[in-house]
């Protein structure tokens, strides 16, 4: 191939055909040109950035992959979000990811933004063996606590499956009353693709809940803050009183507010 010859526009096209392809890549090295130079820095650093994130992925399956080694195909994230809002369900996923899957840039919710994190559910969505979803209502937490009622999220969740899991990795907890052989990962939602995989899940579910529930008490926020006790909450608390959707037992443990005054219930 004769790299000289052909125009940067050709070269970009020729780029999206051959990737990261080692001897086209030391061709574009070659040529003087200082547009054509421009091009192979773009994929030189996009070749690093691949191989970085494939090392990334890597590790992030090791516990999977010890799993999958050992004959246990079905292979279960586990993970909840809202445990700590004043407002709103716990909310856990569940996912099954195929053997050798891969997602680039699946990691902890916490750590994606809300675009990179509606992108991949769909994703994990297309890719997942099977996924489910589970809640527990604000009512269960102030009846049972909100471990006990992250308990029931995530037994949900895995009832939602549509295949039986044959092991189980879950972040940080060991869920009661599952008959299938768990691991509790302590920050699992950082370590394994699975239950990253799950805590996206359920982080998208949530804050979806989250801002649909905004246009039934626009009052408080719901939309940006999705239940967490951010001053403008606590302001519009003080000022409002507690919806139905507001945890009583947290309200009331950590700002004193316990009566319900708004007009919309």
């Amino acid at each position: 191939m004769e790299i000289d010859k052909l125009s940067l526009k050709e070269l970009t096209g020729l780029a999206m055909e051959l990737g990261d392809d080692l001897a086209f890549l030391e061709q574009l090295s070659l040529d003087p040109r200082v547009s054509v130079q421009k091009l192979y820095v773009q994929l030189q650093n996009r070749r690093e950035k691949t191989t970085r994130e494939l090392a990334r992925l890597t590790e992030m399956t090791r516990l999977e992959r010890d799993l999958w080694s050992q004959g246990a195909r079905l292979v279960a994230g586990v993970d909840e979000v809202g445990r700590g809002p004043l407002a709103g369900p716990v909310v856990a996923g569940a996912v099954i990811l195929p053997p050798g899957c891969r997602i680039f840039g699946l990691d902890d919710s916490k750590k994606l933004s809300e675009k990179k994190r509606e992108a991949l559910y769909e994703e994990i969505k297309q890719v997942a063996v099977a996924w489910g979803i589970g809640m527990a209502s604000v009512e269960e937490i102030d009846r049972v606590n909100i471990l006990q009622a992250t308990y029931l999220a995530m037994q949900r969740a895995l009832a939602g499956l549509e295949q039986k899991p044959q092991r189980l990795l879950v972040d940080a907890l060991s869920i009661p009353k599952v008959n299938i052989p768990q691991n509790g990962i302590i920050g699992g939602d950082g370590l394994s693709l699975s239950i990253a995989a799950a805590s996206v899940m359920a982080k998208v579910t949530r804050d979806r809940l989250m801002t649909g529930l905004h246009e039934v008490y626009p009052d408080y926020g719901f939309a940006r803050h999705k239940g967490y006790g951010t001053q403008e909450h606590l302001e519009a608390i003080q000022t409002k009183g507690l919806s139905s959707i507001h945890r009583r037992s947290f309200c009331q443990q950590y700002i004193g507010v316990k009566t319900c005054r708004n007009s919309q219930d």
